[in-house]
């Protein structure tokens, strides 16, 4: 079945604050087997001029796909038939450890690909001030829908 796209240009409401702890950035790096040690060391990162740990520049996919409205019916997502197609990041800044983040998401794209079905989400991952820390793309195919 082909998603809707009454979806394309929908923007879902920002998702629940998320505290960007030293903890959270160690754990991420260890799982994606990346030891710099300005993921993990304050001061390695004041050395390298930052204030605080910083995260491994893909950390933001931890929050960005959470309150991108996919699990609503109305959709016709099929989550068992999802594989991940692309994911790239557009950074301001690093995020760093004590950050308190929110995203927005929202469709930007659907389209038909052979029996299969692409879909662009667009997440903006701000501080719960405002600032905008980074962009993330993501696409997804749903196979055989």
């Amino acid at each position: 079945m082909a998603l809707n796209r009454d979806f394309i240009g929908r923007s879902f409401p920002p998702s629940d604050p998320y505290e960007v702890s030293r903890v959270k950035i160690r754990e991420f790096a260890d799982a994606i087997g990346d030891r710099n040690p300005i993921y993990r060391d304050q001061e390695a990162a004041k050395a390298a001029g930052y204030p605080d740990v910083i995260a491994p520049p893909t950390f933001p996919i931890v929050v960005s796909l959470g309150n991108a409205g996919l699990a609503d019916p109305e959709l016709g997502l099929n989550y068992a038939m999802v594989v991940h197609g692309e994911q790239r990041f557009e950074y301001t800044r690093p995020v760093r450890a004590g950050d308190v983040v929110t995203c927005t998401a929202t469709i930007t794209e659907i389209k038909s690909i052979g029996n299969n079905e692409k879909m662009v989400i667009e997440t903006d991952v701000k501080t719960t001030e405002g600032e905008l820390i980074c962009k993330s793309y993501n696409t997804i195919v749903e196979r055989g829908a």
